[in-house]
């Protein structure tokens, strides 16, 4: 095959594992799922006469299975491409591979190839329930082909910059990081083009094409249906090529690392002696450099966190990308409405301020959760985690030395976003934001993080793989929050009979609960994890018809019990049984 034994590899056994089936029914029974609580919510129980209805009914679920299949496409895609390659770094594999006779074209295409078959086959099976879309009407089967295209080539765009970046840097947190925050940087980059330069080079965005696809009335010629994205298509695969293309140039060069190189030049191999036998050596002299040790702290897990570079030399570009990408952001939603006007709010729920501190907030999420789950997969990859197992570290210092590591290598994500709130608030952008609200706002954010932070450590230590891990960690925040953004809009489209719709409701948040709970208790099962799944949803869903009813304190407090008790659940059970997940008894230690 033109790809190499790798993705060869992949394609023999990925269908061999029950988790493939498993994902792909579980897939499209959460789209009927989510087709049916948007049938309550805006239809309810009662009869459609009209066609009309069933048309429009038809192009709004259209609309939201097209932005969301996008949205996973584009984050699954570059968190599996990085994280793949980022394994084999860790585990010291990768070199194992360069040692072959595997070309650069069959090494860099088939780990790309291999991390994007499990989101193309789900894009596949969801196909029939687009498809069924077309027999309601208010869809063409243009903007069917048109939005399935657009997302194949957006998941391989950003799959190839995740798989360039993880080549690249060595690093599993920078390779996320940068892979994250790129695509980021990109979409808003080309959004800025298209209103400052030109209208044109937006079109370079996804989202603008499938925007464009959504609603296929020419603007230049009212009355004129044209559905085409050419544009986004074309260039989306012109750079998937360059990117692929230039990691096949640049794999050698990358790899191995210069880090390899020092460490083996410093243990250099003894020469053989040409004067005497082939057997006889002469050991080579090694120059020896005096260094001074440095004194580690008590606490020593805390000391490695806050005190060394243990994820990379070159943290500092990733924070200053995110500081970047903040006040793009910030400054480009800082908007006052007219004299005398009303602001327009952003999906029928919040202002543009607000969404953009919204869109800052769930970035500082991700990044606090990928920072927390590579600290352990790291260790674990590295081999050091064992280390752990022959000293007497008591299980809250590595616990607490984690938390607080992340917390101090995150810093940025918890402080800018803080600021912003601020910032809101003295300056009167939001009127609603006042010195009460932003106290509750700031509270609510800082316990969203310890959650996120504890999330990954919970991950880290449930899971062997540190694909799993990363992918289970990461998957979590990221369904949760686009559950959380889907459940909103259901609530705003149904204002009017929210009685009618309960039942919709309730079994979107039941089906929630069950997949947090899969997702918490599959490896470390205990009574704590099992409520907090329960009641993390519901206590979610009073949180936000709170918000959208106006108030202010219960949010807050809502949020602070769900996601607060969700992290002292897994949190303390892991300080108490980190002995089992070790395979270690504290009691022989002390």
């Amino acid at each position: 095959m033109f790809v190499g034994p790798i993705f060869e590899r992949e394609v023999l056994t990925t269908p061999r594992r029950l988790s493939h089936y498993l994902l792909r029914s579980g897939f499209v029974a959460a789209l009927l799922i989510l087709f049916y609580s948007l049938r309550q919510a805006t239809i309810g129980f009662q009869d459609v006469i009209f066609s009309g209805d069933t048309a429009s009914f038809s192009a709004l679920v259209f609309r939201v299975f097209a932005v969301l299949q996008l949205t996973l496409g584009l984050f699954f895609s570059t968190l599996f491409s990085a994280s793949l390659v980022a394994q084999e770094k860790d585990r010291r594999t990768l070199i194992l591979l360069l040692m072959t006779d595997l070309r650069n074209r069959e090494l860099a295409i088939g780990k790309l190839f291999s991390s994007l078959l499990n989101i193309v086959v789900l894009l596949a099976a969801s196909w029939p329930v687009f498809f069924s879309l077309r027999l309601l009407g208010g869809v063409m089967w243009e903007q069917i082909i048109w939005s399935q295209v657009i997302v194949l080539v957006a998941t391989f765009a950003a799959g190839s910059w995740g798989c360039l970046v993880a080549f690249w840097r060595e690093k599993t947190f920078q390779t996320i990081a940068v892979s994250v925050l790129g695509v980021m940087m990109f979409i808003l980059a080309a959004q800025a083009g298209g209103v400052l330069i030109d209208a044109r080079i937006a079109d370079l965005s996804p989202y603008q094409g499938l925007f464009r696809v959504l609603n296929p009335m020419n603007p230049d010629e009212p009355g004129v249906i044209q559905v085409s994205a050419w544009t986004t298509v074309f260039s989306l695969i012109a750079m998937a090529v360059f990117l692929t293309v230039l990691t096949v140039l640049r794999l050698r060069v990358w790899n191995p690392s210069k880090e390899v190189h020092q460490s083996q030049l410093q243990g250099a191999a003894p020469e053989a002696d040409s004067t005497n036998d082939l057997s006889t050596v002469t050991p080579k002299p090694v120059p020896v450099v005096a260094r001074n040790h440095r004194s580690v702290w008590d606490h020593a897990v805390l000391w490695r966190e806050m005190r060394t570079r243990a994820y990379g030399r070159r943290m500092i570009w990733i924070k200053l990308t995110y500081v970047l990408l903040s006040i793009v952001v910030a400054a480009a939603s800082w908007q006052r409405p007219d004299d005398g006007g009303q602001e327009t709010l952003m999906l029928g729920m919040v202002s543009a301020p607000a969404f953009s501190l919204l869109g800052v907030g769930l970035v500082s999420l991700l990044l606090a959760n990928a920072q927390a789950v590579t600290s352990v997969t790291t260790e674990r990859d590295a081999k050091t985690l064992e280390i752990l197992l022959v000293t007497d570290l008591h299980p809250w210092e590595f616990m607490v030395g984690k938390i607080v590591g992340a917390l101090w290598n995150a810093r940025e994500m918890l402080v800018i976003p803080l600021v912003i709130v601020t910032a809101m608030s003295v300056g009167g952008i939001l009127p609603t934001l006042t010195a009460e609200n932003t106290l509750y706002v700031c509270i609510g954010f800082l316990v969203l993080i310890l959650f996120a932070i504890a999330l990954g450590l919970h991950a880290g230590m449930s899971y062997d793989n540190s694909r799993q891990a990363i992918a289970h960690s990461l998957g979590t925040m990221f369904f949760l929050c686009v559950g959380i953004f889907v459940f909103m809009l259901l609530l705003v489209e149904a204002r009017s009979s929210f009685a009618i719709q309960l039942q919709s409701f309730v079994l979107f948040i039941g089906f929630g609960s069950l997949g947090l709970y899969s997702s918490l208790t599959s490896r470390s099962p205990s009574n704590a994890l099992t409520l907090a799944s329960l009641l993390l949803p519901f206590l979610t869903f009073y949180a936000i018809t709170e918000f959208l009813l106006g108030g202010n304190l219960g949010v807050c407090f809502w949020i602070c019990m769900a996601y607060g008790f969700a992290a002292v659940a897994m949190m303390v059970p892991a300080m108490n049984d980190f002995d089992i997940v070790l395979g270690r008894n504290i009691q022989d230690v002390t």
